[in-house]
């Protein structure tokens, strides 16, 4: 239960920092066992272990979207299934990243994260090749729980080992992410052509992504084990006492249900968007470079909007900002999803920033580091299993259906509740104050 656990505060690893961290001097040891300016290659070999990560983040999802017709002729999926197989992330997600910390705990961040990037390459490697449709689930979900501890330790990595340039590497961390959400996107289809047209080829090229980042973070843990273990362990929040039961806190599940419902309208985006452009008459390799487009809005908006959130006591004009966008991007869809596809595109990706947003209230909405970790923990592990259902269900009405109108009515109805949520979320409070 999550009112039963106890956090220990370390605001050196769980308070979000605005900048340098005082409690951490700029020669303190890095998480990789040894001060960065110790040798000159590390700080380098650390960026790039970073940004290799983080490229392989979404790949694994966004690249089955562009070809998810294929898969579903070739492995024989009905629609139900294949909206199941768009649900997957985000149970693991939910499951699997919330053992993230306990593991980091014992093993140590670098060690855990190298272990996600093989289970990512080996998924990739096999879930194209295994036949039959048991086989590309199990295979995604692999490659999809080295995701899920590669999102909720990334943070503390960059924490750690860049503790005076977080906002940087914060930075750069994300434009990684959304460069390897878009490229997927983008090229899946046309490397497919390029390979004879094989989708499984298709899918399977982009474990090439995971075997960089294994060879770059073998030395990095080598180099962890070798220096301080117990500062990398600490860099992981411990267990400890909160005056709180988070479970009873309205803020708290406002949060929850923002962040699930707009993880909702993100995962139907990534794995359905495709396939609508598609049945409009839109060639596979541009509905593939449509989704690039609408992930690919979030590599500037991903710096800008947090910093104008910060910058504002209710950040409630900024959610019925990005609904608004959402909202017209999904009547789009509707009425002429061929004729202004690049720009229902563009609107969407607009839309889809509300999770730079959520991450950001998620911050704002607390007083303590133990409480952001706690909020954290709460809202994304909640938020996650309240978005399972919704790609199920678009899949489940466009069979039923026969069409794309119902669904994306069902797409619309749903960025009601979120502006409603969101609002609620976006006031003046914190949690710390049961608000």
């Amino acid at each position: 239960m999550l009112e039963d656990v106890t956090e220990t505060p370390d605001p050196a690893a769980a308070t979000p920092a605005r900048g340098p961290d005082p409690t951490v001097p700029k020669s303190a040891p890095s998480a990789a066992g040894a001060p960065a300016a110790a040798s000159p290659w590390l700080p380098r070999l650390l960026a790039a272990g970073l940004v290799l990560a983080a490229l392989n983040l979404r790949p694994a999802i966004t690249s089955l979207g562009s070809l998810l017709e294929e898969v579903r002729d070739g492995l024989h999926m009905s629609g139900g299934v294949a909206g199941a197989l768009t649900s997957v992330p985000q149970l693991c997600f939910a499951v699997f990243g919330i053992t993230a910390p306990r593991l980091a705990r014992r093993f140590g961040p670098a060690a855990v994260v190298l272990a996600g990037m093989v289970a990512i390459t080996a998924g990739l490697l096999i879930r194209p090749f295994t036949g039959s449709t048991v086989g590309f689930l199990l295979a995604s979900t692999l490659a999809l729980m080295g995701i899920a501890v590669g999102n909720v330790l990334m943070p503390v990595i960059v924490k750690r080992w860049f503790p005076d340039r977080v906002g940087s590497m914060t930075g750069l961390y994300s434009m990684a992410l959304a460069f390897g959400t878009a490229l997927a996107a983008a090229a899946t289809v046309p490397v497919t052509d390029a390979l004879g047209g094989n989708w499984r080829a298709g899918l399977a090229v982009w474990a090439t992504l995971g075997v960089l980042a294994v060879l770059v973070w073998i030395p990095l843990v080598v180099r962890s084990r070798a220096g301080a273990t117990a500062g990398a362990a600490a860099a992981v929040p411990q267990q400890a006492a909160v005056d709180f039961k988070i479970t009873r806190i309205p803020t708290a599940w406002a949060l929850a249900c923002y962040f699930g419902l707009q993880s909702t309208a993100a995962y139907i985006t990534m794995g359905w968007m495709p396939q609508i452009f598609r049945d409009a008459g839109i060639s596979a390799s541009t509905a593939g470079v449509l989704l690039a487009i609408t992930m690919v809005m979030g590599v500037p908006l991903a710096f800008v909007i947090p910093r104008v959130a910060a910058g504002m006591r209710n950040q409630g004009p900024i959610v019925l900002f990005l609904g608004a966008c959402g909202l017209a991007g999904y009547a789009g869809l509707y009425l002429a999803p061929a004729g202004g596809a690049w720009f229902w595109a563009v609107l969407l990706g607009i839309s889809n920033c509300s999770f730079p947003l959520a991450l950001t209230m998620i911050g704002m909405r607390t007083r303590t580091g133990a409480g952001v970790a706690r909020l954290s923990v709460f809202a994304q592990s909640t938020g996650y299993l309240i978005s399972i259902p919704g790609p199920l269900l678009v899949g489940v009405l466009n069979e039923r259906s026969g069409g794309w109108g119902l669904p994306i009515a069902f797409m619309a109805a749903l960025m009601v509740p979120q502006i409603v949520v969101g609002v609620f979320a976006g006031r003046d409070r914190t949690i710390d104050g049961h608000g």
